[in-house]
């Protein structure tokens, strides 16, 4: 144990080490000089920084040390008001700042009161798995995922297997902006070898048969978990962009984002694998590709996986966001099984709540966000868990992963496409759009010769049509960004008609730039 005074004169020899070696190490000096010198002057916080279930900021640009410093006096003031024994478990990712944000992280952590206990490098999931063998229920974990190099930012949580949603963040940012903290002297403490404890947990999940899989990590930490549980569970393992990197080189570690895709798919071939992983930043999700080298969006994996568990559990519920396919709404296997499917917002946090909620035994996103309830699981995502559970899946069913998708009904899906639009100006935007779908359905108006059947409202907005074709537009919670998914089980010209019409509204509104993708 060591006591907070203390720590903070660790802290600073620390830091001032940690800028030297940035200093030495990085390509992006003039960032990491306004980084060093931010920390003798006043806080920085953009407000716009607290999303709705996490919080990201460009570093230092967006927020300093003294802001994140901030940051964790607001949330060290949410535990102090919630728990009896105030311990907050940290980790953080493998990005060149990470480790100084969370030191200040850490720093107002202690000034609250809260205790402590420091788990290093990691994944979300090895934080959230923290919960259940460490004695403590808040965690906070340093990490900005998928985003670009440059970005942090923070998931947190204080009930166990859950983080915080709109309610909490809003809370937070009060607290923070308005600087109500809480006052007292916290202790610190480094648990080593944590992650060990994490990788024997999944490494228990053996297969019957043996499959050969490729691990994609895009340079980011769960390069140094992937490949390692994966062959622990009794898999081929060839490791793709596994070595860390926090420049990320080639591509973002983000399973939607169509390069790293296109990157594992040619390497699945290459090897004739039966089945690539891509992982994200921090480990929570995963993205998939067949054995014939078909990028398979995570949401018709998440249907396969729905249909085998309502096998073994039937009469029970399942979560899956409003980017998710339609299947899952009149899926005859799951019907069978009187099982039942129910739309919600997306974000990882959104998701696990409502699974929890609701007693679902599994939820699933589009983005690769899976989430296992008991008897499955602790009800948090995990990416490597998941890819675990895909093995078993192949592996139990003795079918090639392309057969088994190809026993799905055919369904045309766009990426997930995300325009730029401004944070302070998104939720109007997507305000405007509800509006006008909303009208072009009291007005029978067709959309590729077809009416508006229904609307969904509950995050952005989601319209189908007749034939069961449907498009989404809803602000990104973690980007200046919009989100415009749209699927067709007819055709692949109605799918893009449908994005066309989408865009042309967003067009019209004169606040969309340029897309990240598009088709």
């Amino acid at each position: 144990m060591l006591c907070a005074d203390f720590l903070n004169i660790l802290y600073k020899l620390k830091i001032n080490r940690t800028f030297i070696e940035h200093k030495k190490n990085s390509s992006i000096k003039k960032s990491k000089k306004c980084t060093y010198i931010n920390m003798e002057v006043e806080k920085k916080i953009d407000p716009l920084g607290f999303r709705e279930y996490d919080a990201r900021w460009l570093y230092p640009k967006s927020i300093n040390s003294k802001g994140i410093e901030a940051v964790g006096k607001g949330f060290g003031t949410q535990v102090i008001n919630s728990e009896k024994n105030p311990i907050v478990i940290v980790g953080n990712d493998y990005r060149s700042y990470s480790e100084e944000v969370k030191n200040n992280f850490i720093k107002g952590l202690l000034s609250t009161g809260c205790n402590v206990k420091d788990i290093g490098l990691c994944l979300s999931p090895t934080v959230y798995f923290s919960q259940f063998k460490i004695k403590s229920n808040a965690v906070a974990m340093i990490t900005a995922s998928h985003n670009e190099n440059g970005w942090t930012g923070i998931k947190m949580g204080i009930e166990k297997g859950l983080t915080h949603c709109k309610e909490e963040m809003s809370e937070l940012k009060s607290i923070v902006m308005n600087e109500t903290f809480k006052q007292g002297s916290g202790k610190y403490e480094k648990v080593e070898d944590f992650n060990k404890i994490y990788i024997d947990e999944l490494s228990k999940n053996k297969i019957k048969k043996k499959l050969k899989v490729v691990a994609a990590c895009g340079n980011g930490t769960a390069g140094i978990f992937a490949p390692e549980i994966l062959k622990n569970i009794g898999c081929e393992v060839i490791e793709l962009d596994c070595n860390l990197d926090y420049s990320f080189p080639r591509y973002n570690p983000n399973p939607e984002d169509m390069k790293m895709l296109h990157e594992i798919s040619k390497c699945v071939k290459e090897n004739n694998a039966d089945v690539g992983f891509g992982f994200d930043g921090d480990g929570d999700r995963v993205g998939v590709i067949d054995n014939k080298g078909n990028e398979i969006f995570a949401d018709k994996i998440g249907l396969l996986i729905a249909r085998n568990i309502s096998e073994l559990h039937p009469n029970n519920t399942f979560i899956v966001d409003v980017k998710s396919t339609g299947l899952f709404s009149k899926d005859k296997i799951l019907e069978k099984n009187n099982c039942k499917t129910l739309y919600w917002k997306t974000g990882h946090s959104y998701i696990k709540r409502k699974v929890k909620e609701d007693n679902a035994i599994a939820g699933f996103e589009k983005s690769g966000h899976f989430f296992f309830n008991k008897p499955l699981g602790f009800g948090f995502d995990d990416g490597i868990n998941s890819a675990i559970q895909i093995c078993h899946l192949i592996s139990n069913q003795n079918k090639k992963l392309n057969v088994l998708i190809n026993d799905l009904p055919k369904t045309f899906q766009s990426p997930t496409m995300g325009p730029f639009c401004k944070d302070e100006e998104k939720y109007q935007v997507i305000d405007e759009i509800i509006t006008n779908i909303k009208k072009l359905q009291i007005d029978k108006q067709k959309i590729c010769n077809q009416e508006i059947t229904d609307i969904l409202t509950v995050n952005g907005v989601r319209f189908t049509l007749a034939d069961g074709s449907w498009g989404l537009v809803r602000a990104s919670s973690n980007k200046p960004s919009l989100v415009v998914v749209t699927e067709s089980p007819i055709s692949d010209k109605i799918k893009t008609d449908i994005f066309r019409f989408i865009d042309d509204l967003l067009q019209k509104t004169g606040k969309i730039g340029e897309y990240d993708q598009k088709i």
